[in-house]
């Protein structure tokens, strides 16, 4: 599905240059639960920047099902993102002037889905991450693991091919964490493929393979399954 080759990115300021890629090299299958670990700089949002397509890297190859994709302009990369790939943050992100059913359903006013179908829609992913009985509260009338639930429905709804998670549990007690890494197992075992970074070595556990990371470039792969 992703085929990285050499990916750099630096980022300058008048007095001091930043590499944040160095010539780094992944790939991920089609299906596949990655963890991606490092400390704190290392380039692990960077690259997940990229791999969602809100940042383009200044050399190297990105290819994504196939095709080359690291010199598409903005309008490009939103047109793929919207239609390819789920986010979920660590800090939800969630519209607090919006109920949980419309939070859920602006992906797909995005992308132009009818009105009736997105109803259908919403209700289903409602279900499937068992928050239904809340479609018409506030976020702040939820939970953290509730609203980290709702995050999760909307990056799922439109049936994305790729789900970039950013320290999902970060903000999270270990029970609600559980539920929401068991969430991402069983959208992954239903073939939505994964990258999550985490600085968390029980959730990284979760995934296929964890990828470390370290000065912009991979340093150790572990397979998990």
């Amino acid at each position: 599905m992703i085929n990285i080759t050499n990916l750099e990115k630096v980022y300058r300021t008048d007095e001091v240059e930043t590499i944040a890629l160095n010539k780094l090299s992944i790939e991920i299958k089609k299906g596949e639960f990655v963890a991606v670990m490092g400390p704190s700089g290392c380039g692990k949002s960077t690259l997940l920047n990229i791999l969602g397509l809100l940042d383009d890297p200044d050399a190297g190859s990105f290819v994504f099902n196939g095709t080359e994709i690291a010199k598409y302009n903005e309008r490009q990369r939103a047109e793929l993102r919207k239609h390819n790939i789920g986010f979920v943050f660590q800090s939800f992100n969630l519209i607090d002037e919006l109920t949980v059913f419309e939070n859920v359903e602006l992906p797909l006013i995005y992308t132009g889905v009818k009105a009736s179908e997105r109803k259908q829609k919403v209700d289903e992913v409602l279900e499937k991450v068992q928050i239904m009985h809340r479609r018409n509260h506030y976020p702040q009338q939820l939970s953290g693991g509730q609203q980290q639930r709702v995050a999760v429905a909307r990056a799922v709804v439109n049936n994305p091919k790729l789900i970039l998670a950013d320290e999902p549990t970060g903000n999270l007690d270990s029970s609600n964490g559980n539920e929401v890494m068991e969430l991402l197992t069983n959208l992954n075992e239903q073939g939505t493929t994964i990258i999550m970074v985490t600085h968390s070595e029980h959730d990284a556990r979760y995934s296929h393979r964890i990828i470390r990371m370290l000065d912009g470039q991979t340093v150790t792969e572990n397979i998990l399954i």
